[in-house]
């Protein structure tokens, strides 16, 4: 029998594990699979992921959410890329052979040249890509690899390597090596892209000793890229939409009027205002970055960023063992009631917004002989609301406009008591999407949209996805001395680090 039904299938490759959802017209998942992946800790600091794994788990999330459905490929009208951003590879254009594991995010290794570049470039790159010098962003990562693997820097200059985040991998492989693009979002966070101009820079790619040659072209981020070659089970679909996680999810929030914003809580949290047609500048160490690029409307967001978000409750599960899963910490927390004064700075990769510093440590202070795991649990959860609470605090000053309510999505979103604590320290409501996985329909919408299977946003508007509300349940005051004694934490943190 006919589908008369139109699918899109986004592939949503996150930090910590490659999902894939099929979505039907009216936004509605018909199907997922998600497979996690390795994290590898080389030394202190160090963060990799093997370029293979994310390839085979996320081609493998894809054909598995088609199958298990009972659709084919010719039933899918187009595929929507979203990933982890600022993640760095590096090819072999002939072989498709990565030179060196990916460098992710996280990774502190290039530390010390990001404080040296700060120093002698820093208000030069901040104009020109709108991001603070810090080892996040990919040019410095890019500037290792170049520097530190055997014949990394002329295999670059002749030209033989390609360069990519997650996003220019994925499509490469599945194009067969035909494309090698990213869009203007995933540009936008590897500091060397100009987000006045959209395009690259040469002055950047100067600082940073990066050739011009291994850098993918950059195109909108609903776009009609090219089809699938590989697999045969996904071959001939159209990938038609690319944007960073972040801003896919911001997108798929229907975050699509200035002002406008949302959290989303991952592995990091991510705190992200559409700001319009014009790039709009921070005063309190926001990022400004490109949102997305419809045809020729490219429109920007302001962005704080907290690396360790739900990552937390992944350290007390794999590193501390406190907990066999994530979803014990709810539970676990609500018996002890409060963190009974513990406090938890999670700087395991440092310190984002508002700090941007790299060399902050984590800590837990406040012990007793009376802290338990549940008081640990509870601390941990309150270091993901305070830290959103710290961007949206900045992110109001920048916009000169209240935040009347925070949307909010992602994995640990479906935690109820860090709903909860989050909306008491922010005093305003905060509003669940009835879809948590708003990066993937943020990315099936962009798809969509290059594809005619919905004509505008006004159509993808049109459907409901507010959910449950969380509304403050303690006064201004008493979270306002909450804020002031979590930053006497964070401030040790970052003592430390000296």
């Amino acid at each position: 029998m006919a589908n008369n039904r139109k699918l899109v299938l986004a592939m949503d490759q996150g930090t910590t594990s490659s999902r894939s959802i099929l979505f039907d017209e009216t936004g509605t998942a018909v199907s997922k699979s998600q497979k996690e992946f390795r994290q590898i800790f080389p030394k202190s600091g160090w963060v990799e992921h093997d370029p293979r794994e994310i390839l085979e788990t996320q081609i493998g999330t894809a054909v598995e959410a088609l199958e298990s459905a009972g659709f084919s490929a010719s039933d899918v009208s187009a595929i929507g890329i979203t990933n982890q951003r600022e993640t760095t590879l590096i090819w072999d254009r002939n072989t498709g052979e990565p030179v060196s594991n990916a460098i992710v995010w996280q990774d502190r290794r290039t530390a010390d040249v990001c404080a040296r570049v700060r120093k002698s470039h820093g208000e030069t790159i901040r104009k020109k890509t709108g991001l603070e010098v810090d080892p996040y962003f990919s040019a410095s990562k890019i500037s290792w690899l170049i520097e530190n693997v055997p014949g990394v820097r002329e295999r670059a200059k002749a030209g033989e390597l390609a360069f990519g985040t997650v996003d220019t991998w994925l499509i490469w492989n599945l194009t067969g090596g035909e494309k090698h693009v990213t869009d203007v979002s995933n540009a936008s966070r590897t500091m060397l892209f100009n987000i006045n101009k959209l395009e690259w820079d040469d002055e950047l790619l100067g600082i940073f000793g990066v050739p011009r040659q291994i850098l993918p072209s950059v195109v909108p981020s609903s776009h009609l890229v090219g089809e699938v070659s590989e697999p045969e089970a996904l071959r001939g679909i159209p990938v038609a939409g690319i944007a960073g996680d972040q801003q896919a999810a911001l997108f798929g929030q229907r975050c699509f009027a200035e002002g406008d914003a949302k959290s989303t809580y991952g592995t990091g949290c991510f705190l992200l205002q559409n700001t319009g047609t014009e790039p709009a500048s921070s005063k309190h160490r926001l990022l400004t970055t490109v949102a997305w690029q419809i045809g020729d409307r490219c429109e920007y967001a302001l962005e704080g960023s907290v690396f360790i978000g739900g990552a937390v409750i992944q350290w007390l599960r794999d590193s501390l063992g406190i907990i066999g899963s994530a979803a014990e910490v709810e539970p676990l927390a609500r018996k002890a009631g409060s963190s009974d004064g513990v406090f938890f700075v999670p700087a395991f990769a440092g310190l984002g917004t508002p700090y941007w510093d790299p060399t902050a440590r984590g800590l837990i202070t406040g012990l007793t002989r009376g802290t338990g795991r549940g008081q640990i649990g509870y601390a941990a959860l309150e270091a993901i609301a305070f830290q959103t609470a710290e961007l949206l605090e900045a992110m109001q000053k920048d916009s000169h406009r209240e935040i009347p309510e925070l949307r909010v999505d992602g994995g640990a979103s479906k935690n109820d008591l860090l709903m909860q604590i989050q909306a008491d320290l922010l005093q305003i409501p905060v509003v669940r999407s009835t879809v948590t996985e708003t990066t993937s329909l943020g990315a099936a919408y962009l798809a969509g949209l290059a594809t005619a299977v919905w004509d505008s946003t006004d159509k993808i508007a049109e459907g409901e996805l507010s959910g449950e509300r969380f509304e403050p349940s303690i006064s201004g005051d008493e979270a306002a001395e909450r804020i002031e004694e979590w930053k006497r934490a964070v401030r040790l943190s970052l003592g430390w680090a000296v």
